[in-house]
């Protein structure tokens, strides 16, 4: 099909727009991320990834423990919340964060294993029943810098009024095409029903 010349350019021009405006949610998504850095929190979530063959955190996921084992260390949040899922080898994301906060010295009672957390949605779920159920009121999202600002979201919207986030200085390529992906879950998560 053939368009005529007035209506290709003004097909164009839209499509420039959207893409500029997706450029702009991108760059707004990844200053949010990148500028949450908390001073402290009751509660740090921590957010799986993957787990090595064997057993050993990914290097995203490591530096995130790394992140919140240095809150822990400078006593900016009393409970690390680990939270994942199981992997279909059967590698549990959660009990590999506890192992790895373990042997740099964090007390076992001070860590939370949520092996049921297989999105952010349900990790923010499960971190609010535990929060409420021991009291606390502040929670620090502990993630990659571009996954922040849904993971807060997705903590206020299951009841935390105090929400704050933190990264790890860890960056990858592939970093670009998780910060598009993010826009449509950002939107997603925020029209989601409880």
């Amino acid at each position: 099909m053939i368009f005529p010349q007035g209506l290709r350019r003004r097909l164009a021009r839209c499509a420039a727009a959207l893409a500029a405006l997706a450029l702009l949610a991108a760059a707004t998504l990844a200053a949010a991320g990148l500028l949450a850095d908390s001073p402290g929190a009751d509660v740090a979530v921590v957010l799986g990834n993957t787990v090595q063959a064997d057993g050993q955190p990914s290097p995203r996921l490591a530096a995130r423990l790394d992140r919140a084992h240095a809150c822990y260390a400078a006593s900016r949040c009393r409970i690390l919340f680990v939270s994942g899922g199981v992997d279909p080898q059967g590698m549990d994301e959660a009990a590999a964060m506890r192992d790895y906060l373990l042997a740099r010295g964090v007390p076992a009672e001070r860590i939370v294993t949520d092996s049921e957390g297989v999105d952010t949605w349900a990790t923010a779920r499960h971190a609010v029943a535990y929060m409420r159920a021991q009291g606390y009121a502040s929670a620090m999202a502990v993630t990659q810098y571009f996954h922040v600002p849904r993971t807060m979201l997705a903590l206020r919207r299951h009841g935390v009024a105090e929400v704050v986030g933190a990264h790890p200085r860890y960056f990858e390529g592939r970093d670009l095409y998780s910060l598009f992906r993010e826009l449509l879950a950002m939107a997603l998560y925020t029209l989601r029903p409880l």
